[in-house]
Protein backbone atom coordinates (compact mmCIF):
# COMPACT_ATOMS: atom_id res chain seq x y z
CA UNK A 1 0.00 0.00 0.00
CA UNK A 2 1.66 3.19 -0.95
CA UNK A 3 1.75 6.20 1.95
CA UNK A 4 -0.96 8.27 -0.03
CA UNK A 5 -3.68 5.05 0.34
CA UNK A 6 -2.62 4.57 3.69
CA UNK A 7 -3.22 7.72 4.55
CA UNK A 8 -6.34 7.76 2.77
CA UNK A 9 -7.51 4.14 4.53
CA UNK A 10 -6.44 6.62 8.32
CA UNK A 11 -8.63 9.41 7.14
CA UNK A 12 -11.74 7.83 6.39
CA UNK A 13 -11.44 5.83 9.63
CA UNK A 14 -11.21 9.20 11.68
CA UNK A 15 -13.43 10.74 10.12
CA UNK A 16 -16.27 7.87 10.53
CA UNK A 17 -15.51 7.58 13.82
CA UNK A 18 -16.88 10.76 14.69
CA UNK A 19 -20.00 9.85 12.88
CA UNK A 20 -19.36 10.59 9.02
CA UNK A 21 -20.25 8.43 6.49
CA UNK A 22 -18.26 9.47 3.48
CA UNK A 23 -19.94 6.87 1.32
CA UNK A 24 -19.40 9.11 -1.96
CA UNK A 25 -16.19 10.73 -0.43
CA UNK A 26 -14.44 7.42 -0.45
CA UNK A 27 -15.52 6.59 -4.06
CA UNK A 28 -13.99 10.31 -5.29
CA UNK A 29 -11.27 10.30 -3.14
CA UNK A 30 -9.72 6.73 -4.28
CA UNK A 31 -10.16 8.17 -7.93
CA UNK A 32 -8.24 11.10 -6.72
CA UNK A 33 -5.27 9.02 -5.63
CA UNK A 34 -5.66 6.59 -8.76
CA UNK A 35 -5.20 9.99 -10.69
CA UNK A 36 -2.20 10.99 -8.71
CA UNK A 37 -0.56 7.49 -8.98
CA UNK A 38 -1.10 7.71 -12.47
CA UNK A 39 0.89 10.71 -12.65
CA UNK A 40 3.46 9.11 -10.78
CA UNK A 41 2.95 11.85 -8.09
CA UNK A 42 3.60 10.50 -4.23
CA UNK A 43 2.17 14.41 -2.92
CA UNK A 44 -0.87 16.18 -3.00
CA UNK A 45 -0.46 19.34 -5.41
CA UNK A 46 -3.12 21.85 -5.95
CA UNK A 47 -2.58 21.62 -9.89
CA UNK A 48 -3.05 18.48 -10.03
CA UNK A 49 -5.87 18.72 -7.13
CA UNK A 50 -7.34 21.65 -9.62
CA UNK A 51 -6.98 19.01 -12.74
CA UNK A 52 -8.86 15.88 -11.36
CA UNK A 53 -11.74 18.34 -10.04
CA UNK A 54 -12.54 19.53 -13.20
CA UNK A 55 -12.06 16.39 -15.21
CA UNK A 56 -15.58 16.05 -16.25
CA UNK A 57 -15.32 18.90 -18.53
CA UNK A 58 -19.00 19.21 -19.49
CA UNK A 59 -20.50 19.25 -15.65
CA UNK A 60 -21.24 22.41 -13.86
CA UNK A 61 -18.76 24.54 -11.78
CA UNK A 62 -20.89 23.73 -8.81
CA UNK A 63 -19.54 20.10 -9.30
CA UNK A 64 -15.81 21.13 -9.85
CA UNK A 65 -16.00 23.17 -6.53
CA UNK A 66 -17.77 20.05 -4.57
CA UNK A 67 -15.13 17.34 -5.99
CA UNK A 68 -12.24 19.81 -5.11
CA UNK A 69 -13.49 20.34 -1.30
CA UNK A 70 -13.68 16.91 -1.02
CA UNK A 71 -9.77 16.78 -1.98
CA UNK A 72 -9.16 20.04 0.14
CA UNK A 73 -10.57 17.99 3.35
CA UNK A 74 -7.98 14.98 2.59
CA UNK A 75 -5.15 17.13 1.80
CA UNK A 76 -5.11 18.85 5.15
CA UNK A 77 -5.24 15.44 6.74
CA UNK A 78 -1.96 14.85 4.40
CA UNK A 79 -0.13 17.99 5.13
CA UNK A 80 -0.24 17.29 8.96
CA UNK A 81 1.97 14.27 7.85
CA UNK A 82 3.71 15.53 5.07
CA UNK A 83 4.54 19.42 5.15
CA UNK A 84 5.19 19.36 1.32
CA UNK A 85 1.56 18.43 0.44
CA UNK A 86 -0.05 21.19 -0.53
CA UNK A 87 -3.62 22.15 0.18
CA UNK A 88 -6.20 23.79 -2.37
CA UNK A 89 -6.93 27.50 -1.43
CA UNK A 90 -10.59 27.96 -0.40
CA UNK A 91 -11.28 30.57 -3.48
CA UNK A 92 -10.25 28.11 -6.02
CA UNK A 93 -13.29 27.10 -8.37
CA UNK A 94 -15.18 29.72 -6.42
CA UNK A 95 -19.21 28.57 -6.67
CA UNK A 96 -21.26 29.62 -9.62
CA UNK A 97 -25.27 30.10 -9.14
CA UNK A 98 -26.35 32.23 -11.70
CA UNK A 99 -29.60 33.47 -10.33
CA UNK A 100 -32.70 33.11 -12.25
CA UNK A 101 -35.11 35.96 -13.60
CA UNK A 102 -38.19 35.99 -11.38
CA UNK A 103 -41.75 36.14 -12.75
CA UNK A 104 -43.27 39.65 -12.72
CA UNK A 105 -46.97 39.06 -11.46
CA UNK A 106 -49.51 41.39 -13.05
CA UNK A 107 -51.95 42.66 -10.61
CA UNK A 108 -54.55 40.60 -13.05
CA UNK A 109 -52.81 37.38 -11.90
CA UNK A 110 -52.46 38.32 -8.12
CA UNK A 111 -55.84 39.26 -8.15
CA UNK A 112 -56.83 35.64 -10.13
CA UNK A 113 -54.71 33.69 -7.23
CA UNK A 114 -56.10 35.45 -4.21
CA UNK A 115 -59.20 34.73 -5.71
CA UNK A 116 -58.58 30.90 -5.84
CA UNK A 117 -57.21 30.88 -2.75
CA UNK A 118 -60.67 32.09 -1.14
CA UNK A 119 -62.39 28.88 -2.77
CA UNK A 120 -60.37 26.85 -0.72
CA UNK A 121 -62.19 24.79 1.88
CA UNK A 122 -62.68 25.00 5.09
CA UNK A 123 -62.58 28.74 5.41
CA UNK A 124 -59.69 29.38 7.58
CA UNK A 125 -57.90 27.66 4.64
CA UNK A 126 -59.40 30.21 2.37
CA UNK A 127 -58.72 33.13 4.17
CA UNK A 128 -55.17 32.06 5.32
CA UNK A 129 -54.21 31.35 1.86
CA UNK A 130 -55.97 34.31 0.29
CA UNK A 131 -54.25 36.69 3.51
CA UNK A 132 -50.42 35.58 2.72
CA UNK A 133 -50.23 36.17 -0.78
CA UNK A 134 -52.18 39.31 -0.54
CA UNK A 135 -49.32 40.60 2.42
CA UNK A 136 -46.41 38.84 0.44
CA UNK A 137 -47.73 40.72 -2.97
CA UNK A 138 -47.78 44.30 -0.71
CA UNK A 139 -44.66 44.01 1.58
CA UNK A 140 -42.59 42.00 -0.14
CA UNK A 141 -42.39 39.75 2.99
CA UNK A 142 -40.35 36.33 2.11
CA UNK A 143 -42.38 33.50 2.43
CA UNK A 144 -40.89 32.22 5.57
CA UNK A 145 -41.20 35.35 7.35
CA UNK A 146 -44.81 35.64 6.95
CA UNK A 147 -45.51 32.54 8.28
CA UNK A 148 -42.88 33.15 11.29
CA UNK A 149 -45.41 35.77 12.07
CA UNK A 150 -46.61 35.53 15.68
CA UNK A 151 -49.73 37.30 17.07
CA UNK A 152 -47.39 40.31 18.94
CA UNK A 153 -45.61 40.69 16.09
CA UNK A 154 -48.81 41.77 14.19
CA UNK A 155 -49.63 45.16 15.33
CA UNK A 156 -53.34 45.93 14.07
CA UNK A 157 -53.79 49.21 16.09
CA UNK A 158 -50.89 50.67 14.34
CA UNK A 159 -50.41 48.85 10.81
CA UNK A 160 -46.92 47.27 11.04
CA UNK A 161 -45.33 44.44 11.32
CA UNK A 162 -42.50 43.07 13.68
CA UNK A 163 -40.72 40.30 11.13
CA UNK A 164 -38.08 38.53 12.10
CA UNK A 165 -35.71 38.02 9.31
CA UNK A 166 -32.74 35.62 8.53
CA UNK A 167 -29.50 35.46 10.39
CA UNK A 168 -31.52 37.24 13.64
CA UNK A 169 -32.24 40.63 11.60
CA UNK A 170 -35.50 42.29 12.69
CA UNK A 171 -37.45 45.37 10.82
CA UNK A 172 -40.59 46.94 11.20
CA UNK A 173 -43.28 46.76 8.02
CA UNK A 174 -45.43 49.28 7.72
CA UNK A 175 -48.33 48.45 6.53
CA UNK A 176 -51.23 50.07 4.19
CA UNK A 177 -54.40 50.15 5.49
CA UNK A 178 -56.29 48.40 3.31
CA UNK A 179 -53.33 44.99 4.15
CA UNK A 180 -53.58 46.16 8.00
CA UNK A 181 -57.90 45.20 7.12
CA UNK A 182 -57.03 42.19 5.13
CA UNK A 183 -54.80 40.55 7.84
CA UNK A 184 -57.84 42.15 11.01
CA UNK A 185 -60.15 40.27 8.79
CA UNK A 186 -58.12 37.11 8.60
CA UNK A 187 -57.54 36.63 12.57
CA UNK A 188 -61.11 37.23 12.97
CA UNK A 189 -61.87 34.18 10.95
CA UNK A 190 -58.98 32.52 12.88
CA UNK A 191 -60.21 32.89 16.31
CA UNK A 192 -63.79 31.90 15.40
CA UNK A 193 -61.91 28.90 14.77
CA UNK A 194 -59.58 28.80 17.17
CA UNK A 195 -60.50 30.70 20.35
CA UNK A 196 -57.84 29.43 22.47
CA UNK A 197 -55.14 28.13 20.07
CA UNK A 198 -52.22 26.28 21.58
CA UNK A 199 -49.53 28.74 19.03
CA UNK A 200 -48.48 31.96 19.38
CA UNK A 201 -48.59 31.67 15.32
CA UNK A 202 -50.51 34.60 13.73
CA UNK A 203 -51.16 32.16 10.30
CA UNK A 204 -52.68 28.75 11.61
CA UNK A 205 -53.71 25.33 9.62
CA UNK A 206 -56.69 23.80 9.66
CA UNK A 207 -55.52 21.76 12.79
CA UNK A 208 -54.48 24.88 14.91
CA UNK A 209 -50.76 24.57 14.42
CA UNK A 210 -48.49 27.36 12.50
CA UNK A 211 -48.83 27.09 8.58
CA UNK A 212 -45.57 25.80 7.36
CA UNK A 213 -43.84 26.70 3.95
CA UNK A 214 -43.96 23.19 3.17
CA UNK A 215 -47.87 22.99 3.25
CA UNK A 216 -48.20 26.25 1.24
CA UNK A 217 -45.85 25.65 -1.36
CA UNK A 218 -47.19 22.75 -1.69
CA UNK A 219 -51.15 23.91 -2.26
CA UNK A 220 -49.75 27.40 -4.01
CA UNK A 221 -48.06 24.80 -6.38
CA UNK A 222 -51.92 23.37 -7.15
CA UNK A 223 -53.47 27.40 -7.12
CA UNK A 224 -50.86 28.29 -9.91
CA UNK A 225 -52.06 25.38 -11.86
CA UNK A 226 -55.58 26.14 -10.93
CA UNK A 227 -55.44 29.63 -12.46
CA UNK A 228 -53.63 28.74 -15.68
CA UNK A 229 -50.06 30.70 -14.82
CA UNK A 230 -47.28 29.45 -17.01
CA UNK A 231 -43.79 30.01 -16.10
CA UNK A 232 -40.76 31.10 -18.69
CA UNK A 233 -37.18 29.88 -19.03
CA UNK A 234 -35.92 27.39 -16.99
CA UNK A 235 -38.64 27.23 -14.54
CA UNK A 236 -42.05 24.97 -14.41
CA UNK A 237 -44.37 27.45 -12.61
CA UNK A 238 -44.36 31.00 -10.90
CA UNK A 239 -43.01 30.41 -7.01
CA UNK A 240 -44.39 32.19 -3.66
CA UNK A 241 -41.03 33.90 -3.70
CA UNK A 242 -41.97 35.79 -6.71
CA UNK A 243 -44.57 37.80 -4.99
CA UNK A 244 -41.93 39.43 -3.06
CA UNK A 245 -39.93 39.94 -6.43
CA UNK A 246 -43.04 41.77 -7.97
CA UNK A 247 -43.46 44.17 -4.95
CA UNK A 248 -39.78 45.05 -5.89
CA UNK A 249 -39.74 45.37 -9.38
CA UNK A 250 -43.24 47.08 -9.33
CA UNK A 251 -41.66 49.67 -6.57
CA UNK A 252 -38.44 50.43 -8.54
CA UNK A 253 -40.88 51.03 -11.97
CA UNK A 254 -43.38 53.24 -10.43
CA UNK A 255 -40.34 55.44 -9.21
CA UNK A 256 -38.86 55.61 -12.20
CA UNK A 257 -42.06 56.35 -14.10
CA UNK A 258 -42.33 59.29 -11.60
CA UNK A 259 -39.62 60.49 -12.53
CA UNK A 260 -37.66 60.17 -9.02
CA UNK A 261 -33.94 59.64 -8.12
CA UNK A 262 -33.90 55.53 -7.50
CA UNK A 263 -30.35 56.10 -6.42
CA UNK A 264 -31.46 57.96 -3.14
CA UNK A 265 -34.30 55.96 -2.76
CA UNK A 266 -32.57 52.62 -2.79
CA UNK A 267 -31.58 52.10 0.64
CA UNK A 268 -35.20 52.64 1.41
CA UNK A 269 -36.50 49.88 -0.60
CA UNK A 270 -33.30 47.53 1.10
CA UNK A 271 -34.32 48.52 4.11
CA UNK A 272 -37.92 47.55 3.52
CA UNK A 273 -37.15 43.89 1.76
CA UNK A 274 -34.98 43.25 5.04
CA UNK A 275 -31.50 43.28 2.23
CA UNK A 276 -28.06 43.23 4.28
CA UNK A 277 -26.51 44.23 0.75
CA UNK A 278 -28.30 46.80 -1.23
CA UNK A 279 -26.03 44.85 -4.42
CA UNK A 280 -29.36 42.24 -3.92
CA UNK A 281 -31.75 45.29 -4.67
CA UNK A 282 -29.97 46.56 -7.34
CA UNK A 283 -29.97 43.07 -9.23
CA UNK A 284 -34.01 43.61 -9.91
CA UNK A 285 -32.58 46.35 -12.05
CA UNK A 286 -30.70 44.11 -14.24
CA UNK A 287 -33.15 41.11 -13.90
CA UNK A 288 -36.06 42.12 -15.13
CA UNK A 289 -36.17 43.14 -19.12
CA UNK A 290 -38.75 45.91 -18.57
CA UNK A 291 -37.09 48.19 -16.00
CA UNK A 292 -33.58 47.80 -17.95
CA UNK A 293 -35.76 49.43 -21.23
CA UNK A 294 -37.05 51.99 -18.84
CA UNK A 295 -33.57 52.94 -17.47
CA UNK A 296 -32.59 53.15 -21.06
CA UNK A 297 -34.78 55.66 -22.17
CA UNK A 298 -34.51 57.72 -19.52
CA UNK A 299 -30.75 57.99 -19.88
CA UNK A 300 -31.50 58.59 -23.29
CA UNK A 301 -33.48 61.98 -22.25
CA UNK A 302 -30.36 63.14 -20.10
CA UNK A 303 -28.72 65.48 -22.47
CA UNK A 304 -24.70 64.39 -23.01
CA UNK A 305 -22.34 66.72 -21.07
CA UNK A 306 -19.43 67.22 -23.25
CA UNK A 307 -15.98 67.82 -21.69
Amino acid sequence: MTPLRQALSDYLRIRRALGFKLVSDQRQLEKFVGFLEQAAEERITTELAVMWAKLPVDARPDRWRQRLGIVRGFARYVATLDPTSEVPSEDLLPAYRPRVAPYIYSPAEITALMGAAGQLTPPLRAAGYRTVIGLMATTGLRLGEAVALDRQDVDLADGALHVRARQHKQREVPLHPTTTKALRDYARTRDDRWPEPQSPAFFLNTTGRRLSKSEFNHRFAKLICQVGLEGAGERIRPRPHDLRHTMAVRTLLDWHSAGQDVDRRMPELSTFLGHTDPESTYWYMEAVPELMTLISRRLQQVPEVLP
